[in-house]
């Protein structure tokens, strides 16, 4: 590609809202996709752009290469920082959809799908976006990842097989609200041996303050701090959080408490994570 400074940087504003897109649904956080672009139109600036002969074809490569080494070194890096770990707290009401609307919905690009994306190891996850998301060509997907086109295949079909769980996405999901109803019954009802029952035995509680995470970790510890919380609540409604079932807390006046999500595997709850940050609830309050 041949130009000045001014058109490589238009061209790469045209491939600006795609690249995102790619680097969005593989990370699975909007900061993080932006990161991700930011640092490929640093290495495009940086770059001979003469010998760039597919803009398009560059840039998808670079930020797929990008995201795949953010998601590693996520894997790979299991204290970070505060800010780094805190979660988007993206809160979208759950109306208990028929059917037929929610497999629509847990199929479609947005969080629903974000979150079985997560069960993917980071090569499955770029390959099974590029193709199945982006028709992206499996040589061309190979050449991102460094593989031949047959073995990109393999990757992107066993990705698309752990994607279309022979249960369905809408079965999972009413499982998954059953569960977190049970435990937010019980929590209210006071009842330790059935939220004991509700949590995997190594069940982990990120709490995030307005000033440090506080972690939590078995399902006793767990089920006393959900005891407590419910006795400082007066109401509390399910929704989504980041894609997963989750709670929002009022008070009895009416003020929002905090936000909480749920991770819920094999019928038990493995993960919560909660914030009472007043900074990142405030947005909720109507």
């Amino acid at each position: 590609m041949t130009g000045t400074a001014s058109e490589l940087a238009e061209a790469f504003e045209l491939q600006r809202g795609r690249l995102v897109g790619v680097a969005y649904r593989v990370l699975g956080s909007r900061v993080d996709a932006e990161d991700a672009v930011q640092e490929a139109w640093l290495r495009l600036a940086r770059q001979d752009a003469d010998g760039v002969d597919n803009l398009a074809g560059w840039l998808t490569t670079v930020v797929g290469r990008i995201c795949i080494d953010m998601l590693r070194s996520r894997k790979a890096r299991p204290e970070v920082s505060y800010e780094d770990r805190l979660p988007e707290f993206v809160v979208t009401e759950d109306h208990g959809l028929d059917p037929g609307e929610e497999s629509v919905l847990a199929e479609s690009v947005g969080l629903a799908l974000l979150v079985v994306l997560d069960t993917l190891s980071p090569v499955e996850r770029l390959a099974f976006v590029l193709h199945d998301m982006f028709a992206v060509p499996f040589d061309e997907i190979g050449a991102v990842l460094g593989r031949s086109t047959d073995a990109t295949k393999m990757l992107a079909s066993r990705a698309r097989r752990k994607v279309q769980d022979p249960r369905g996405p809408a079965e999972e999901s009413r499982q998954q609200r059953a569960v977190v109803d049970a435990f937010l019954a019980a929590a209210r009802e006071g009842d330790f041996d059935a939220l004991v029952r509700l949590l995997d035995p190594e069940v982990t509680w990120r709490s995030y303050t307005a000033r440090r995470m506080i972690s939590l970790r078995g399902a006793e510890e767990v089920a006393d701090r959900a005891l407590r919380g419910a006795r400082a609540t007066a109401t509390s409604r399910r929704v989504l959080v980041d894609g997963k079932p989750g709670v929002v807390s009022t008070s009895a006046k009416g003020k929002l408490l905090g936000v909480l999500a749920c991770t819920v595997a094999d019928g038990r709850i493995v993960e919560i994570v909660s914030t009472t940050d007043p900074a990142r609830i405030a947005p909720l309050r109507s």
